[in-house]
């Protein structure tokens, strides 16, 4: 973790700067790592069923990785014997059931959401999360769904727009009408929320003007949800300036998802920050060959290397034109070096 935090607190704004020695080889580092974390990941993805712990624990090999995935699906499978042990003599509604498990989970193991330091990179990995006990909507989401179902409870995740959710299907007859599936906040101790809470909930996050519709309760796949891990990992350690880790992330986000062309560019800008300029121009190149004409979302990463001080700032116009201006300038670069 040491080198992430000291990436972090650089303060770095030129690409020069952001490139010391110290910097590139470290990025070297990770590189030679990339393969192996992302044959993980697709290994985790392909595996039968929903299950979503593997698939998290390699995503923690960015940071860990000697991990021992082992130890850490153990807790999971100690939490969830617990956790039946505790529902079992339950005979009432799902909402007692989930009352009971909301507070073994949170209550009596202490996981809770944390609000204090947010941003804390060690929130969004799955083996500190059980260890601390403490983490983001998505990754205390993992912990519910992951301990629920070895207790034999279905809890499904929800990709709603800015704060993760859960749903747990209401399926026996006469407990609940039809559709009033349980929606639940893991961020706040397994709060229940209504559909109103969750207009308020996407208010809140989007703005006023965002339009609530129920398919954004819409189950997730364990694609989305790892996905979603990953993109808000690349966004944090773009805001910390951890380009070198940013840039693994993305290529994780590749192997999971070779569709997903914007990771191409923002691939592509991260290498241009640490002046791997020979596969920043890969990357744009191929970016631009199959970008829709007209994009404009530059979504996390600035197309000027030397200005990227909002991870989420707002869109630029012209995307591809500003990518085009960068790949003359690598190609002249590039070409000087042969």
């Amino acid at each position: 973790m040491s080198r992430k935090h000291t990436t972090a607190g650089s303060g770095l704004k030129e690409p020069v700067r952001a490139c010391e020695s110290s910097a590139v080889s470290y990025a070297l580092h990770l590189g030679s790592r990339t393969v192996q974390v992302a044959e993980e990941l697709e290994r985790a993805l392909n595996s039968p069923g929903n299950e979503l712990a593997p698939a998290a624990l390699a995503i923690a090999r960015v940071e860990y990785p000697t991990l021992d995935a082992g130890h850490w699906l153990g807790e999971l499978d100690r939490l969830g014997a617990q956790a039946a042990v505790r529902l079992a003599p339950l005979r009432g509604s799902l909402h007692d059931l989930v009352r009971a498990f909301n507070e073994f989970l949170f209550d009596e193991c202490g996981f809770a959401g944390n609000r204090r330091r947010y941003e804390d990179s060690r929130n969004s990995f799955l083996n500190e999360v059980l260890e601390r006990r403490t983490g983001i909507p998505i990754t205390l989401a993992v912990v519910y769904i992951e301990v629920a179902r070895r207790a034999g409870l279905r809890v499904d995740g929800v990709n709603f727009p800015g704060h993760f959710l859960m749903r747990v299907p209401v399926e026996a007859p006469g407990d609940l009408p039809a559709g009033d599936d349980l929606i639940i906040d893991p961020f706040h101790g397994g709060m229940l929320l209504s559909e109103f809470d969750c207009r308020q909930l996407l208010r809140q996050h989007v703005g006023d003007e965002a339009a609530f519709s129920p398919d954004l309760l819409a189950p997730a796949t364990r694609l989305d949800i790892v996905a979603r891990m990953l993109v808000n990992l690349k966004r944090l350690y773009v805001r910390m300036r951890s380009f070198p880790q940013a840039r693994f992330v993305s290529s994780l986000l590749l192997a999971v998802d070779p569709s997903a062309i914007a990771e191409l560019r923002d691939r592509g800008l991260l290498a241009y920050h640490l002046q791997d300029f020979a596969a920043a121009l890969r990357d744009l190149e191929e970016y631009l060959r199959l970008a829709p004409k007209g994009a404009t979302d530059m979504g996390d990463i600035t197309t000027n290397p030397a200005e990227s001080e909002d991870a989420e700032g707002p869109p630029v116009e012209d995307d591809v034109a500003q990518i085009w201006e960068h790949v003359k300038s690598l190609r002249k670069r590039v070409a000087g070096f042969n």
